[in-house]
């Protein structure tokens, strides 16, 4: 391909992410206000979903076309990038506090989840065992959020009707309803646009799959975070940013690896460079976001700073290892 053709579809890519991801917040806040669900529900499920898209295309992809350095990369990469990088931004320019209740099954399900890819990474592959365990997680995941929707749901009715709640019409409906669709396809087509020119222009320089994948894929599958997380910083709505990247990370974790192994046909080779290096990074940058938190009920800003120069230090060490 035409290397103007690949940086012109590349940067059609960063703004088909940026203008979904406005939108898509937009919308997102407007279901949480209105239907009374909280952010961080709202974020750790339907945003989570729609944002983690791109991951889950490209690795399922990548796997079925025999690319599994690539597929496996690009999973692990992206919580990485998500937590040592977004998650990073997000608590530097916005900390704040938080009742662990709403972030401790979660935060337990993440953490969870990655300790078991890594001691699947020193087994050598993922298998059936593991996948099916992996689900498990997701499936708690999914039912911890529906019943938290539910409970705040039912102290809501408690509290009786809130008349200062603004009136839904049928056209601000039509409206949100359009941005939510609009602004998901952009981030999923400007993702998809983004990864393969991103990919493209990477191969010119002739490096290796892995490293591709876990540092051009990653980041251009996370950028839908990134943009979420930005502009709710923007609009000043922290939980919905961290909700948002907990929620992609545990399902970056507990379905991509899973569903590669399944589209392959096959247990998912984990190499070593995978299981001494990049999975360790992945628990360890989680546990500087995590633990805590989950002690101190706050999301300090020292701990973006620690997060984000680990993640730079992990970049800098996994392209200084060349095409290992």
């Amino acid at each position: 391909m035409n290397l103007t053709l690949v940086i012109f579809l590349f940067i059609v890519g960063i703004v088909f992410i940026i203008k979904g991801g406005d939108l898509f917040v937009d919308a997102s806040s407007w279901i949480a206000e209105m239907s009374g669900i909280p952010r961080l529900i709202i974020g750790a499920t339907i945003v989570s979903l729609a944002t983690t898209l791109p991951e889950i295309l490209v690795s399922v992809m990548a796997a079925m076309k025999g690319k599994v350095d690539m597929s496996i990369g690009n999973a692990v990469g992206s919580v990485t990038a998500n937590i040592g990088l977004i998650m990073a931004v997000s608590l530097i320019c916005i900390p704040f506090v938080i009742e662990r209740k709403d972030y401790l099954v979660k935060s337990i399900l993440m953490m969870s989840a990655s300790v078991l890819i890594l001691i699947a990474g020193f087994l050598g592959q993922v298998g059936n065992i593991l996948s099916v365990v992996l689900f498990i997680i997701f499936a708690i995941f999914f039912w911890e959020n529906v019943s938290s929707a539910k409970r705040s749901l039912k102290k809501k009715e408690k509290r009786g009707r809130d008349d200062s709640r603004q009136q839904i019409t049928k056209k601000m409906i039509m409206i949100n309803v359009a941005k939510f669709v609009i602004g998901a396809a952009g981030i999923v087509c400007g993702a998809d646009l983004l990864v393969d020119n991103g990919s493209e222009l990477a191969r010119f320089a002739g490096i290796s799959e892995r490293i591709i994948g876990v540092t051009i894929v990653a980041i251009g599958t996370s950028l839908p975070e990134l943009i979420t997380t930005l502009t709710a910083i923007v609009k000043k709505q922290s939980a919905l940013s961290v909700g948002n990247i907990i929620g992609a990370n545990i399902i970056d974790l507990t379905l991509i690896l899973p569903l590669c192994s399944l589209f392959s046909g096959k247990p998912l080779p984990i190499t070593a460079a995978f299981a001494h290096f990049d999975l360790p990074a992945c628990l360890i940058v989680g546990c500087i976001a995590l633990i805590p938190a989950m002690i101190w009920e706050k999301f300090k800003r020292e701990q973006g700073i620690i997060m984000l120069f680990a993640y730079i230090f992990y970049m800098v060490l996994t392209c200084s290892m060349g095409s290992i």
